[in-house]
């Protein structure tokens, strides 16, 4: 059997960290934070995440990287090597995604990309190489791992998007446009 208590900002709580707090007092297995934007937010979903919680989240990011940066980037500099300690100890995955136009006009379909932890993705962190995850990713996809592009990629191959709007949204659009024979796709070039 499952329980779901929901606290709403301006109905049950003032604040994201008073919600927060509230909700740790109740022993959840599971804390879902529907906006990570500040410091108080973030260290208490992560302090969450170090006694054994599963703590879903989000924030407005582009990328799995710099979903971890902007994590890190909140506090001061001073406490950010501490932080990259224990999100580097608590990060089980990242999915970033953009809603893109489909194709045929019927609406907008996700475009995602998708990070889960592997063996040097703690290092990455605590080492401050989050830069560097982009390639993990990409090297990692036996592990189910994904870049946004790559994704895109998908989706123009199968006619869900077209390769104008994957352009739009694309990471690196200069790379997204060369195939892996390295000549510019046909597709992708307008004459």
């Amino acid at each position: 059997n499952s329980l779901i208590s929901q606290r709403q900002i301006g109905l049950h709580s003032q604040t994201f960290p008073m919600a927060l707090r509230a909700a740790l007092r109740e022993d959840p297995d599971v804390i879902l934070v529907g906006e990570m934007r500040d410091t108080e937010t973030i260290s208490l979903a992560i302090t969450a995440a170090e006694v054994g919680l599963l703590v879903l989240g989000t924030l407005h990011t582009h990328t799995a990287s710099s979903t971890v940066d902007r994590i890190i980037d909140v506090f001061p500099p001073e406490q950010q090597q501490q932080i990259r300690i224990m999100v580097a100890d608590t990060l089980l995955g990242v999915i970033a995604q953009k809603l893109v136009r489909k194709a045929d006009g019927s609406g907008r379909t996700a475009a995602y990309e998708l990070l889960t932890r592997g063996s040097s993705l703690p290092n990455l962190i605590r080492e401050a190489k989050t830069h560097q995850i982009p390639t993990m990713i990409q090297t990692g996809r036996k592990f189910g791992m994904q870049l946004l592009d790559s994704h895109l990629r998908e989706l123009v191959d199968k006619g869900t998007i077209t390769a104008d709007e994957a352009l739009r949204v694309a990471t690196e659009p200069a790379q997204f446009l060369t195939n892996k024979t390295g000549k510019m796709a046909a597709e992708f070039v307008k004459v």
